[in-house]
């Protein structure tokens, strides 16, 4: 009976439209927008990437082995199953064009290449055609970038180890780029028959061979898989199919997108900071209604109904709206977002992150209206000419603050399941949290400097008059502070981070990295290898090491992963060393290095940090796969590797005998001053045309180039964040406008003018806003701190114009938002004004 004469009720005062609920609209729908923005768009990646799994692959199906061509035995089985395959083989090597000399990745094709999709080529032609070559010479096509950074044109001829090509077009789209991954330089594109005089190919250099499949319609690919790792189980197979045929593309979106959720949801928490100002403010405008209501004998719980139906239907109103913003925005901006993206995305309504957006969207509704609602019970029918509100006490009765406590529980629980990951959910909830309760405290605490300063401003009438606000019993600081705050924390911490990565980067590790990686070395070329490096006065340090690459299968017997774990070191193969004696740069942690004449079973040491977390103890046996063959060694010493410095480093070592017989290169690093990088480069590329170097300078370009993507991601939801803090600043200034009004007013009876009663409100606007970016401040560099220092493992240095533009940012958007709303203020008639509190 109650509740529907609550909700007649409800509905009569819904009829006087949606005046004060504007901002309590804005925000929600903005907060549910994003979240539901950024899972569409995730959603619409994921989409478009199963959609095009075959393209993107190269074929319905893919085997691939690391340093070697697949057997005959695995050949007929990949051609007794496939209506077609296709050979693939991809390495680094160096592209010479005259003097010029660029690091390139070959991708080296058979006849049959591609299966699926289309070469795009500029000038336009069949890639058979450009391929075949002319004047003997056999054609290739190249990156754009690489034509530039080689100053060539078409029709030039360049060289790949110790074989000439001509330039046939550039390479403007490849249909199977995507599942390439990271490469640390352009695409060249030939045949393999054409590379057989290269030497780029001879036995232990570093490349893999991928055989992609074009199976018949229907094919079951999961039975496919389990008979290729069954038939070739100590092969060192690695099997990708359509289903998934970019799993590191997958999983970056995959994780990013989780990430930008989580962002947006802090961007919510602000909203509903905003929600729960703008329910408080239409409640304390509500109070002699409640009150004429409970004197005609309406009940707490009546009251609390009417009040939620209302808040409710408004919440459901903004959450709809929301969804329908964040769904359909990216199917608008469709075109444009897919020219922005490297990979295929369809950009459809998916239901999945549009209910997600809404149930974060109820769940933050629930919880920050819950507690204003619940104050509707203080007011009495005594009150009916008293502002019960802004008398209320702090905290509702505690079965609200158990309720909000569960709903916030069950919020984080919702985040966790959809998320998946369940780690970065807890510590960005405990951080929002954390940084709310901060952000709280704050506000009382500038509050109460206010009142402690305001008798120092004696003989500045501004300066008492903002003092004095700021610290008045009507609380004007804290909405402006959390709402402001948190959106300026997450720049403040993504400005650290961001800023000191790229110090390390850019400052640190050119002092301690080496100026090249050369691979490819073959035995025979070390001797005068060395002896280049080893006269060059500019050259300050040389090492070099056998290398190999194998893939950990077994643990004591067992597949590797079922006893490491998803641990990175069992993702994908690693490289592999030998020697005799302990070289003089390794540093035992524990147990003890092989003799320098050991001939004995297969010994191993271990990178020391690694064998911890995957749980390895010295007698251990690991089983590694190198070349198709299994090689089973006891761990029996650990050792200090270092891979902060960009140098040699590699996570298993095994005694000499184990290993010198198979086929394999060597590597090496050269620590040289910059001006003796090129004459290194040109001497050592031109008289081992097979070895391939790679510029340390240039991969820590091409590293930054991705961290400018992930930080401009980041940015962009703190920036959401950072709006909905403005709208609820905006939302605050309005409530606070009839008080600044009357403020106004009762100052300009007293004789102040407009221009100091003006500079007043923009004190006080830009003191708020000031404490507000100071304490964001605080919080984002002890956030960007704690990431540096425990997930980064490396030093950290306040990066002062990021931190300076916070704080500027704080106190002109404080003063946007103050001074838009004083004009009326100032604009007001005293007497009208003053008539109107009589």
């Amino acid at each position: 009976m109650s509740l529907g004469v609550a909700a007649r009720l409800a509905r009569r005062e819904l009829r006087g439209g949606l005046k004060g609920f504007r901002i309590f609209l804005a925000c929600l729908v903005m907060g549910v927008a994003a979240i539901a923005g950024i899972g569409s768009i995730r959603s619409g990646i994921e989409a478009g990437l199963a959609r095009e799994g075959a393209a993107l692959l190269g074929g319905d199906a893919e085997m691939e082995f690391t340093y070697r061509f697949a057997s005959e035995a695995e050949r007929g089985w990949m051609e007794a199953r496939a209506l077609a395959v296709s050979e693939v083989a991809d390495f680094r090597s160096m592209a010479v064009a005259g003097e010029a000399r660029a690091l390139t990745q070959v991708k080296a094709v058979d006849d049959a290449y591609p299966l699926v999709g289309a070469v795009e080529l500029a000038p336009e032609m069949p890639l058979e055609q450009a391929l075949a070559g002319r004047q003997g010479l056999p054609g290739a096509v190249l990156d754009p970038l690489l034509i530039s950074q080689l100053g060539a044109e078409i029709g030039d001829t360049f060289r790949l180890g110790t074989q000439d090509f001509v330039l046939s077009a550039a390479l403007t789209r490849e249909p199977d780029g995507a599942a390439d991954g990271f490469m640390l330089g352009p695409r060249s594109l030939v045949r393999s028959d054409d590379l057989t005089n290269s030497g780029l190919l001879a036995p232990g250099t570093l490349y893999s061979t991928k055989y992609r499949l074009d199976l018949p319609e229907g094919a079951d690919l999961p039975a496919l898989e389990r008979q290729a790792k069954a038939s070739f189980e100590d092969s060192g197979l690695r099997w990708r199919d359509a289903r998934n045929g970019t799993p590191g593309i997958a999983t970056f979106v995959d994780r990013l997108g989780a990430f930008l959720i989580l962002v947006g949801l802090s961007g919510l928490a602000v909203g509903g900071v905003g929600v729960s100002s703008a329910v408080r403010a239409y409640l304390a405008g509500k109070t002699q209604v409640i009150a004429t209501l409970r004197s005609l004998g309406a009940d707490q719980k009546l009251i609390f109904q009417i009040y939620f139906l209302q808040i409710g239907a408004l919440s459901a109103l903004g959450i709809v709206l929301g969804v329908l913003l964040g769904g359909g925005v990216p199917m608008l901006l469709g075109p444009l977002i897919r020219a922005q993206l490297p990979v295929p995305a369809d950009f459809a309504l998916y239901p999945a992150p549009l209910a997600e957006a809404a149930v974060y969207g109820a769940l933050t509704a629930l919880i920050f209206t819950l507690w204003p609602l619940a104050r509707t019970g203080e007011v009495r029918a005594a009150t009916l000419f008293r502002d019960a509100m802004a008398g209320a006490r702090a905290l509702p009765p505690w079965r609200y603050v158990l309720i909000t406590a569960a709903l916030t529980g069950v919020l984080i629980a919702v985040a966790m399941l959809f998320s998946g990951t369940w780690t970065l959910t807890l510590w960005t909830a405990g951080g929002v949290m954390l940084a709310l309760f901060a952000l709280a405290l704050a506000a009382a605490g500038l509050r109460r400097l206010a009142r402690a300063c305001a008798p120092l401003a004696r003989g500045r009438a501004a300066w008492r008059w903002a003092l004095a606000a700021i610290g008045a019993a009507r609380d004007e600081a804290t909405p402006v502070v959390l709402s402001l705050g948190l959106g300026l924390t997450v720049l403040a911490a993504v400005g650290q981070i961001d800023g000191n990565l790229r110090g390390a980067i850019a400052r640190d590790l050119p002092d301690k990295a080496p100026s090249f990686f050369f691979v490819d070395i073959q035995k025979d070329q070390v001797g005068g290898f060395l002896t280049r490096l080893q006269g060059d006065d500019q050259v300050s340090r040389i090492e070099h090491a056998p290398m190999l690459r194998g893939v950990i299968t077994k643990i004591n017997g067992q597949p590797a992963k079922d006893v490491a774990g998803d641990h990175w070191v069992l993702h994908g193969d690693r490289g592999v060393t030998y020697a005799g004696a302990q070289p003089e740069n390794t540093k035992v942690t524990a147990g003890e290095w092989w003799g320098a004449d050991y001939t004995g079973p297969p010994q191993i040491s271990f990178a020391a940090e690694e064998a911890a977390e995957m749980g390895l103890g010295l007698g251990d046996n690991i089983t590694i796969n190198i070349l198709g063959r299994d090689i089973t060694g006891t761990v029996t010493s650990f050792r200090e590797v270092d891979f902060s410095t960009a140098g040699m480093g590699f996570i298993l070592a095994m005694n000499e005998a184990a290993l010198a017989g198979a086929p394999h290169s060597f590597i090496a690093t050269v620590y040289a001053t910059e001006a003796a990088e090129a004459a290194i480069l040109n001497d050592l590329t031109s008289s081992y045309p097979n070895i391939t170097a790679i510029r340390v300078r240039d991969a820590i370009d091409r590293v930054s180039g991705l961290l400018d993507g992930i930080a401009a991601a980041t940015s962009w939801g703190a920036a959401a964040t950072l709006l909905t803090g403005f709208l609820v600043l905006i939302g605050a200034a309005a409530a606070g406008a009839p008080a600044r009004r009357y403020e106004a007013a009762v100052l300009k009876t007293l004789g102040a003018t407009r221009g100091r009663i003006l500079t007043s409100f923009a004190l006080r606007a830009a003191l708020l806003g000031a404490g507000a970016a100071l304490v964001a401040l605080a919080a984002g560099i002890a956030g960007g701190w704690a990431v540096m220092h425990f997930v980064m493992d490396t030093g950290f240095a306040v990066i002062w114009p990021s931190a300076l533009g916070i704080v500027a940012g704080g106190v002109m958007a404080t003063l946007l938002a103050g001074i838009g709303f004083a004009w009326a203020a100032l604009n007001a008639r005293p007497v009208a004004t003053l008539r109107g509190r009589e």
